[in-house]
């Protein structure tokens, strides 16, 4: 049988294939096609009452829970965690198999309500539900706390909403500190986004008519993540990489060769990598030219601050503009849950 396109990638180099808030029949087919693990994020639950073969399925278990759950917000957690619980059924064979090291599935609480004791009291919630759910928090100051707590408790924790490398080293050293008498410490990886960092680079070059060569702008978030490699490396670093957001088919092909994970959606992005089949060759490895670095560093203020580390601080890591992008994705979805929840619960009282 023929190797796939990420078969492949994972064969010759030492990147991995994640694949990204999933329906049930594209978890299947990202598994056949090579992908290792999972992540979902808030927005799923929206995406399946919305758009997707699951729907019906979907709003059948929300009507089970609205039955006994009297709190909206409450009702949307169960939904997710009930939805995130059947693709770690379809990602338990590969945990497994690799003694708990892959097959991993992912799940992030309410992108609302971030405190430190709304993420605890989700975390510990969810992480019960499946061996292979790792816990999805953001890297904020209230979430680098919950993450102190939970992987103190030994439980998995994916680091997210990464976009700096100060984070990366915030996120790393808390590990480091928590895990260094721990015999056998649990899993965690860090997320850097690098796509929709691009996206918030675009987007405030645009806005504030900053002139700075398309070339080098093309080029940014995938410079911060090799930076970051270069970080966790020459620390030793234990945490493993990932990389996600994708926004284009650049955000995995770039990232090919690194000693990471790259988490995509199926749709026009997997899929649509498994059509081309392309070569795999090792750009990762490929060094930025320092005149494009320098043209950054000196036009673009949010890609200093993300890839000098002293330039920004713990307190200021939920306010950086790409953090906010990404949260504000997520809380729309969220919200449209609530939303579609709300007018749910009053059609079965009516």
């Amino acid at each position: 049988m023929q190797e796939s396109y990420f078969q492949r990638v994972m064969r010759k180099t030492p990147t991995c294939f994640w694949i990204n808030n999933v329906t049930r029949e594209e978890a299947r087919i990202a598994i056949d096609a090579g992908a290792r693990n999972c992540t979902q994020n808030p927005s799923y639950p929206w995406k399946i009452l919305n758009q997707s073969s699951d729907s019906e399925r979907a709003k059948a278990l929300l009507d089970e829970i609205l039955a006994q759950q009297a709190d909206d917000e409450d009702a949307l957690h169960e939904l997710q965690r009930r939805l995130v619980a059947d693709i770690c059924m379809y990602f338990s064979p590969i945990h497994q198999t690799t003694g708990g090291r892959e097959g991993w599935v992912t799940i992030q609480a309410s992108p609302i309500h971030e405190d430190l004791d709304t993420i605890l009291r989700w975390a510990r919630i969810h992480v019960k539900t499946a061996p292979n759910m790792m816990l999805k928090i953001p890297a904020t100051k209230q979430g680098l706390e919950a993450m102190e707590v939970l992987v103190a408790e030994g439980y998995p924790v994916l680091a997210t909403e990464v976009m700096s490398v100060a984070q990366v080293i915030d996120v790393c050293e808390l590990y480091e500190r928590v895990t260094q008498n721990v015999e056998r410490p649990p899993v965690m990886y860090l997320a850097h986004i690098a796509g929709i960092f691009d996206e918030h680079l675009q987007a405030t070059v645009q806005r504030e008519g900053i002139d700075v060569d398309a070339d080098a702008l093309w080029q940014a978030g995938i410079i911060v993540a090799k930076k970051i490699r270069r970080v966790m490396d020459d620390r030793g670093y234990r945490v493993q990489m990932l990389s996600g957001g994708a926004r284009g088919l650049q955000h995995f092909t770039e990232m090919v060769g690194a000693r990471s994970g790259v988490t995509i959606n199926w749709v026009k992005t997997a899929d649509k990598l498994v059509e081309l089949d392309g070569p795999v060759i090792d750009r990762f490895s490929a060094q930025p030219a320092p005149d494009v670095i320098d043209e950054l560093l000196e036009k673009v203020p949010d890609f200093r601050r993300a890839y000098e580390r002293s330039l920004l601080s713990a307190e200021e890591y939920e306010s950086f503009g790409p953090v906010v992008r990404f949260r504000d994705s997520f809380e729309a979805a969220w919200r449209s849950g609530l939303d579609f929840i709300a007018k749910r619960r009053t059609g079965l009282r009516g």
